[in-house]
C-alpha cells in the first residue's frame, strides 16, 4: 500500500478526529468498571448491585448507538459526534459533584452509555472520506479508539488512589480530555461530500423479519458483549476473588483487554482467509474451553493467561462476524450493522449481571463462568446447524468478501 495515496485519498484531520473522539469515548464508557472497587468503599453493594452499576453503561450504549446512528443519517456524523460528547459531560459533571447516592450513581451510569453509542458516529466520520480500496485501513484506524478502555483501567483507580480514594475526583479528571476532544474535534473535524440517504424504519422492519438478523445478533452479543462486559467487570472478578487491591485488579484488567483490544483486526483477515463460520466455529469453542477452565477458580497466573485467550478470542470474534454479515446483507449492510451493534451492547449488559447475581445467590464465581462457557458451546451448536443452509444460499463455496469491500458498505 502506498502511505502517500491513502492519505490523498481521504481527509487525515477527520480521520484522526474520529480515532480521538471513539478513543476517549470509550474511556469514558468503562470508567464505572475499575471504579466500582473504590466505589464498594463508600456504598455497601452486593454482588449484583456492583454488577448492575457496571452493566447500566453499557445497556444505555446498546439503546442510544440507534438513537446516534438515526442521528448521524440526518444531521450527519460532526453534529452527532459533538452532542454526544456534549451530553457525555452532563454525567461526567453530576458523577463529580452530586452523585452521593447507588441511586444517583444508576443514573450517571445509563447516561455515560451515550458515549459507548460514539460508533454510530466517529466510524461513517471517519469511512465515508476513503474510496473502497482505503476503507479497511480507515476503518481500523478509527475503531482503534476501543484502546481507551485501557486509558481507563491503567489511570481510574491510580487517580482515586492518590487524592485518598475519592473517586468522585476521577469523573472531574475525565470531563477534561473529553472537553479537548471537543475542541479539537469541532476544529479539525470535515462531513465527507459522499453521505448516503437517510435510512427509513420500514427498513429496520424488513430487516427485522429475516432469521438470519437475529442469529448475527446472537453471535455478536456473545463476541462484542463478552468483551465490553468482561473489560467491565474483571476488576470486580479479581478484586473479590483474588483479593488484589483496587489498582492491581485493574491493571490485570488491562492485560485481558489489551487482547480483545488489538485481535479485533486479526480475526477479521483470518477470516477473510479460512472463511468466518471456520474461524468463528474455533473461536466460540476457544471461548468455551477457557471459560470452563476459569469455572474451577485456579490460581491467578492460570485464571489470567485463559482470560486472556478467552478475550483474545472474543476480540477476534467481532472481526470474524463483520466478514460473515456483509455476505448475507449486501443491500442491506448500514442498516443491518446498527442493529447488530446493539444487539452486541446488550449482551455486555448481561454478562456481569450473569456473574454478579450468581456470586450472590452461591456465594461463587463458578457456576457464573459455567454458564458463560455454556452460551459459547451453543454459539458453536448454532453455527454447525446452519452452516449447511447458509453455505448453500449466500456464501457459495469458498466465499470471501474483501475487507476493504465489507468497511465500505459498513460505512454507508
Amino acid at each position: 500500500m502506498n502511505k502517500t495515496s491513502f492519505l490523498k485519498s481521504g481527509h487525515t484531520p477527520s480521520l484522526f478526529s474520529a480515532f480521538l473522539y471513539f478513543d476517549i469515548s470509550f474511556m469514558v464508557w468503562v470508567l464505572l468498571g475499575p471504579l466500582a472497587v473504590i466505589i464498594m468503599n463508600d456504598f455497601k453493594m452486593d454482588a449484583a448491585q456492583k454488577a448492575n452499576l457496571v452493566a447500566l453503561p453499557i445497556l444505555g450504549g446498546s439503546i442510544l448507538r440507534l438513537v446516534l446512528g438515526w442521528m448521524t443519517d440526518h444531521i450527519g456524523p460532526k453534529k452527532t459526534g459533538q452532542i454526544g460528547m456534549i451530553v457525555t459531560m452532563i454525567p461526567l459533571f453530576w458523577g463529580w459533584q452530586f452523585a452521593n447516592s447507588l441511586s444517583e450513581l444508576y443514573f450517571v451510569a445509563l447516561l455515560l452509555g451515550v458515549a459507548g453509542a460514539s460508533f454510530a458516529a466517529a466510524l461513517p466520520l471517519a469511512s465515508r472520506w476513503y474510496p473502497p480500496q482505503y476503507q479497511g485501513l480507515a476503518m481500523g484506524i478509527a475503531g482503534a479508539g476501543n484502546s481507551g478502555t485501557i486509558i481507563t483501567t491503567l489511570f481510574a483507580n491510580r487517580i482515586a488512589q492518590h487524592y485518598g480514594g475519592d473517586w468522585h475526583i476521577v469523573f472531574g479528571f475525565a470531563l477534561i480530555p473529553v472537553l479537548l476532544t471537543f475542541i479539537v474535534f469541532s476544529l479539525l473535524a470535515k462531513d465527507s461530500p459522499n453521505q448516503p440517504e437517510p435510512k427509513k424504519f420500514a427498513d429496520y422492519v424488513q430487516v427485522l423479519k429475516q432469521k438470519d438478523t437475529w442469529l448475527f445478533c446472537i453471535f455478536y452479543s456473545v463476541t462484542f458483549g463478552g468483551f465490553v462486559g468482561m473489560a467491565s467487570y474483571l476488576t470486580i472478578f479479581f478484586n473479590a476473588q483474588y483479593g488484589l487491591s483496587p489498582v492491581k485488579a485493574a491493571d490485570f484488567t488491562t492485560l485481558c483487554v489489551i487482547a480483545g483490544s488489538f485481535f479485533r483486526p486479526v480475526g477479521g483477515w483470518l477470516a477473510d482467509k479460512v472463511g468466518g463460520i471456520r474461524m468463528l466455529t474455533i473461536l466460540y469453542a476457544g471461548v468455551a474451553l477457557m471459560m470452563a477452565g476459569i469455572s474451577t477458580l485456579p490460581s491467578l497466573s492460570i485464571t489470567t493467561v485463559m482470560l486472556f485467550v478467552a478475550m483474545m478470542c472474543l476480540g477476534m470474534g467481532n472481526g470474524s462476524v463483520f466478514q460473515l454479515v456483509p455476505q448475507r446483507f449486501q443491500k442491506e449492510i448500514g442498516v443491518i450493522t446498527g442493529i447488530v451493534g446493539a444487539a452486541g451492547g446488550l449482551g455486555g449488559y448481561f454478562l456481569p449481571k450473569i456473574l454478579g447475581n450468581i456470586k450472590l445467590a452461591t456465594g461463587s464465581f463458578s457456576q457464573g463462568f459455567l454458564i458463560l462457557s455454556g452460551i459459547a458451546v451453543c454459539c458453536v451448536l448454532l453455527i454447525l446447524v446452519v452452516q449447511g443452509q447458509w453455505k448453500k444460499t449466500w456464501i457459495g463455496e469458498g466465499g470471501r468478501v474483501r475487507i476493504g469491500q465489507i468497511e465500505h458498505e459498513i460505512s454507508k
